[in-house]
């Protein structure tokens, strides 16, 4: 029996469109032109016989059929795509290629990768570290962990923890000098940070109405980690990422010397193109980094939806 389908073309082209709601985000996913993604369209719905996208002002809107036809494909292209996954998954190809910034990777990501491998001793970890955004058409990677003020856009984004930042410093700095009262006393000390942040001491001494300290003095590190172990050394007062010192300061090695968290509008994503999401061992990392994720924020006294989670559009 011959089988009277649609052009899988222009339907491949109407699920991207509906989906994304915008011509040009279709393009772009499928990585053609706006009027090639328009021509399938167009084509589709002479084939059809009917209306499937209004075209507007502000993007595209599907017709009441449009919606009934993108549900169905989208429930057809999941299926597709994880049985795809499912054949291309071998039974021993347990290799996870990780990227992370350095900071996240030293900071928060290696001293918990114990607990990872304890539960899944037959997965074979390779980490890289970069600031460089990933590319996973060029790169051998898996997973990456992103950090950004929104989501990737055409790719799957889990949201792990936002951005909080506070002054910390060793414990011993104080030794031999007085304690600070209050934020102004900064300027007795050394402003230590990353080149990568040069805005989080001047963000921090604005939510502190704090205007006689300069806040782009002190020392800067090639990276945060190097800022950080600076503190631990007694070189200064480093401007951190909460979830990089929590550790830190519940075992005292540092200290907060005030009690003003300023959030930001960055956060940390788990990040890998969304035709792996049915990937076994992806999806079994992503499911530790976020339980990890949300005992961090429930140590620290500021539980967070586990749940949540946002999609490049």
């Amino acid at each position: 029996m011959t089988r009277r389908l649609p052009p899988l073309n222009a339907l491949r082209a109407f699920e991207a469109t509906a989906r994304n709601g915008s011509l040009t985000r279709a393009a772009q996913e499928l990585s053609v032109t706006q009027g090639a993604v328009s021509r399938h369209l167009h084509q589709l719905e002479s084939w059809l016989g009917t209306t499937l996208c209004l075209r507007l002002r502000r993007g595209i809107e599907t017709t009441p059929e449009g919606k009934a036809m993108a549900s169905v494909l989208r429930e057809a292209f999941d299926q597709i795509e994880a049985q795809a996954r499912r054949i291309q998954e071998k039974p021993g190809d347990n290799k996870l290629r990780i990227k992370l910034p350095p900071t996240f990777a030293i900071r928060w990501f290696v001293p918990r990768l114990a607990r990872f491998h304890a539960l899944n001793r037959h997965v074979d970890v390779q980490i890289t570290t970069s600031h460089q955004e990933v590319d996973f058409d060029r790169e051998e990677i898996d997973v990456c962990i992103y950090s950004g003020s929104a989501p990737l856009p055409g790719l799957y984004c889990r949201r792990l923890f936002g951005e909080i930042l506070l002054p910390v410093c060793s414990p011993g700095l104080f030794r031999n000098s007085p304690a600070l009262a209050e934020p102004a006393d900064l300027t007795r000390y050394v402003l230590l940070c990353s080149m990568h942040r040069p805005d989080d001491w001047p963000a921090w001494l604005r939510a502190a109405d704090v205007t006689t300290v300069d806040g782009n003095s002190g020392l800067k590190f090639e990276n945060s980690a190097l800022a950080y172990q600076a503190a631990t050394d007694e070189l200064g007062i480093v401007m951190a990422q909460r979830a990089f010192v929590e550790d830190d300061l519940r075992a005292g090695r540092l200290i907060a010397p005030f009690r003003l968290r300023v959030p930001t509008e960055g956060a940390y994503y788990l990040v890998y193109p969304r035709t792996r999401r049915a990937a076994p061992l992806i999806r079994t990392f992503e499911n530790w980094m976020v339980q990890q994720a949300a005992e961090l924020e429930e140590a620290a006294g500021e539980p967070t939806d586990p749940e949540k989670e946002m999609r490049g559009v």
